[in-house]
């Protein structure tokens, strides 16, 4: 299922916080569901460079003491940020299911403002009905990519995590472009790290709600697959270093409250667990 997996993250140092820090660590992927283990078993990680080199909004911050290039970091020295923050955040419309290939390729836009990280509270603006979690296998982007081939698309990958494609469906129903139901503040978790050397053709994707497992699916369910979702996506725009692009929820899902807690789990990667509670904000939900 993988050849030489490793997870790099984007973590803030807890003591003492920082609000604007960020640095990368990486460890070697365990304890990511391939064995029925979820749980972050590897206690210690590495502070590496930003894999994001060309991307000033992924730049590490500077050093210090203890996080210098090589150190070793403890698990509980630090929490998970986003594993990046993207550009760009795109999924793909109607790709639930092998019939999404009856339809031509459709993408859509999340606002990166979006983006949280693990353990952030997804939040519901007063009067939404119908709030639902989507789990999903998330292409991080690698390098500036433009008019990409089946031939080099996998060459713009720099590895996978795990995305929350929150959606309204009260504003989905009345919002033709989707975008007041997808781009609401914190409905993109994403993390909580990138997994590299991972074969993502058949990967069990589910979500977890409130502690019961729903239905889950594959990634091999899925009608378009990574390569053809990129060569469509830079046939009409440039991916850069860092941004998320979301292939689609073929699972089951059920409505969000305030009070839940929600999990994604995707195979070979982990789980992205994120509280759900009552936004201050009202939002623009339907009359």
């Amino acid at each position: 299922m993988t050849t030489n997996p490793r997870r790099l993250a984007r973590v803030r140092p807890t003591d003492p916080a920082t609000a604007a820090e960020q640095f990368f660590v990486a460890s070697a992927a365990t304890g990511t569901g391939t064995d029925g283990d979820w749980t972050d078993r590897d206690g210690t990680w590495t502070v590496i460079g930003t894999p994001f080199p060309c991307s000033a909004a992924n730049a590490s911050s500077p050093w210090r003491d203890s996080w210098q290039l090589g150190a070793t970091v403890a698990r509980d020295a630090f929490c998970f940020l986003a594993p990046s923050a993207p550009a760009n955040v795109l999924g793909m419309a109607h790709n639930t299911g092998p019939a999404g290939r009856a339809q031509p390729p459709q993408a859509f836009h999340k606002a990166a403002t979006s983006v949280v990280g693990p353990g952030v509270a997804i939040e519901l603006a007063p009067g939404m009905r119908q709030v639902e979690p989507e789990a999903e296998l998330a292409v991080v982007i690698g390098t500036t990519s433009r008019g990409l081939t089946l031939a080099t698309a996998r060459a713009a990958v720099l590895g996978f995590t795990i995305a929350n494609d929150v959606t309204c469906r009260d504003l989905q129903k009345s919002d033709a472009l989707w975008i007041s139901a997808k781009s609401q503040d914190t409905f993109t978790p994403a993390g909580p790290w990138i997994t590299t050397g991972l074969d993502e053709a058949d990967l069990a994707v589910g979500v977890v709600l409130n502690g019961k497992a729903l239905e889950t699916a594959s990634t091999a369910d899925l009608g378009w697959k990574v390569d053809e979702i990129l060569v469509y996506l830079t046939g009409f725009m440039t991916l850069h270093p860092g941004d998320l692009v979301l292939t689609g929820f073929p699972a089951e899902c059920r409505p969000l409250s305030p009070g839940d807690t929600v999990a994604c789990r995707v195979e070979g990667i982990g789980e992205l667990v994120n509280p759900v509670t009552a936004s201050a904000w009202p939002g623009p939900v339907p009359q």
